[in-house]
């Protein structure tokens, strides 16, 4: 995935959601779009709490792959690698 749609899914699409659950709540007319204009923004805040999530699985997986190969290195070498 390039940069750019990273940063689309990550940052804008999450706001584009929330922002428009926030006008729809400020200009709504009947409690329906009120009430969909609050999921929306519930809904927004839920993507990027995803995405987080998301970035912390793939994170800790990194840190788990470093530990594996850290310990082999012991394994073999009989001490621990530096740096």
């Amino acid at each position: 995935m390039q940069r750019g749609s990273v940063i689309v899914v990550r940052y804008a699409l999450p706001a584009v959601i929330a922002l428009t659950g926030l006008v729809l709540t400020i200009v709504g007319g009947s409690d329906t779009v009120v009430a969909a204009g609050v999921a929306l923004i519930g809904v927004g805040m839920l993507v990027a709490l995803l995405n987080l999530l998301m970035r912390l699985g793939i994170a800790s997986s990194r840190d788990r792959e470093r530990e594996e190969n850290a310990r082999r290195y012991y394994d073999r070498h009989g001490r621990w690698p530096s740096g």
